[in-house]
């Protein structure tokens, strides 16, 4: 050990064309430092997963208030992180509403969920939302890691053309904003995002690495196991374990993936006229869980530290028959309050709640110092409508997860007085974040209550 050169979180695993970030290891941080705590030492990591067509309420909203809840059965899959939770009832996003806009809840309620501005009702060029709240944060931090913000999505989607009553699909399709008229476009293909990641920085030999991989089915890893077996001679046993975690995680991915472009492979004759971009597996819950943990994979290894989700675009109509419910989701969520639509409503909501559930427990079970990388993580999950049949917009259904290097108190079910806006939450994460800024959106101050 007395002998290593300074490391950084930004060191490489390197081989032909690839580069692969190393996770947080102790053995980077000097000995004085690690005394101190995780929560000095490790970085603070936000996302914002967003669900459309609103919720069950009902099934969403814990009866009690404090510490003292129980978790309702849209919410039942995160019961073994239930301590790790933070659930918020009564925010509100005044902007979303119409305020003399007419029809088009919808593309508002994705349009202003993370920027806290009316979207101006446009179906052109002349499209207007605001800064979101992950764009703010990825300007002030994102030079710190490779890649300023990270933009998933489960669901692809037009950026132009008219997609809610006079509205662009630009609003229904996107939550992150570059500024009032760039949205930061969704990436939906894991395929994609895996080569973005660990793919050499240098495009001649990106395409050179990419190209032999295929041509031989290597791994990445294959590329990079020479400069791995080194680090592994320098660094502690509990540094060894974690990067053999970290190095089995990323080739578990790189498995799903082809696993996904052997589906396509192997589709019916009647299909091979259809372009499936590979890497996007046919089960729409892999799908989820897979950029999922790409997300994750990007945490741990520092490769950013703001990221969005778009489990599927608003307004969205898929039907989830795999879980029994072959009608659409936006077709049900006008519900009328018919109790057999408002039972599917409430199956799709739970369907979502595991997928996310999944991520925090993953996020739960990462090492870092002496916590987890969710302790080191403030993950926002929810929909910027309340019912999907009146399209309200106040009392959103907003979840945090991860205390945020201290930011958070979690095990809690927080309810805010009436009109209480959602951009103070946003404010609050902008500034827990490091980011400068007195004001966000439709904002009256921080957020009050979110660590105790």
């Amino acid at each position: 050990m007395k002998n290593m050169r300074p490391w950084t979180r930004r060191n490489f695993l390197r081989g032909l064309g690839t580069a692969l970030a190393l996770p947080a290891l102790e053995s980077v941080h000097p000995q004085k430092a690690l005394a101190v705590g995780a929560n000095s030492e490790y970085p603070l990591r936000t996302a914002f997963m967003f669900v459309p067509n609103g919720m069950h309420m009902p099934d969403w909203t814990p009866k009690n208030t404090g510490s003292y809840f129980e978790l309702p059965k849209i919410l039942s899959s995160f019961e073994h992180v239930k301590r790790d939770l933070l659930i918020l009832s009564g925010l509100t996003h005044d902007k979303g509403r119409g305020n003399g806009d007419g029809a088009g809840d919808h593309a508002r309620s994705a349009g202003v969920f993370l920027t806290g501005v009316q979207p101006l009702k446009s179906e052109g060029a002349e499209i207007r939302a605001g800064v979101s709240a992950d764009q703010v944060i990825a300007k002030a931090i994102g030079h710190q890691t490779r890649f300023a913000s990270l933009e998933l999505g489960a669901e692809t989607g037009r950026q132009s053309g008219k997609c809610d009553s006079g509205y662009s699909c630009a609003y229904s399709n996107n939550i992150s904003w570059r500024d009032e008229a760039t949205p930061m476009t969704k990436e939906v293909n894991p395929k994609l995002v895996f080569e973005r990641f660990f793919g050499n920085q240098i495009p001649s030999e990106e395409s050179e690495s990419q190209a032999r991989r295929k041509l031989f089915r290597q791994s990445i890893l294959d590329f990079v196991l020479e400069d791995a077996r080194r680090l592994e001679k320098k660094v502690s046993y509990r540094d060894k374990q974690k990067l053999n975690e970290y190095l089995t995680a990323v080739r578990e991915i790189e498995q799903r993936i082809e696993r996904a472009d052997l589906e396509k492979q192997d589709r019916p004759d009647y299909l091979t006229e259809f372009e499936t971009p590979e890497g996007i597996p046919s089960s729409y819950e892999e799908h989820i869980k897979l950029l999922g943990d790409l997300m994750i994979l990007s945490f741990q290894a520092d490769v950013t530290r703001v990221g969005t989700f778009m489990l599927a675009n608003e307004g969205s109509n898929r039907s989830y028959r795999h879980i029994g419910v072959n009608e659409g989701h936006h077709s049900l969520s006008h519900h009328q309050n018919d109790p057999a639509k408002l039972a599917k409503i409430s199956e799709i909501n739970e369907f979502h709640a595991r997928q996310v559930a999944y991520m925090i427990q993953k996020m739960k079970s990462i090492p870092e110092g002496d916590g987890t990388l969710l302790d080191h993580s403030m993950i926002v999950y929810g929909a910027g409508i309340s019912d999907g049949n009146r399209h309200n917009n106040e009392n959103l259904p907003i979840m945090i997860a991860g205390q945020g290097n201290g930011l958070i108190r979690t095990g809690r079910h927080l309810s805010y007085e009436f009109e209480t806006p959602m951009a103070n939450l946003l404010l609050s994460m902008i500034q827990g974040m490091g980011a400068k800024a007195d004001r966000f959106g439709d904002s009256t101050g921080l957020l009050r209550g979110l660590n105790g």
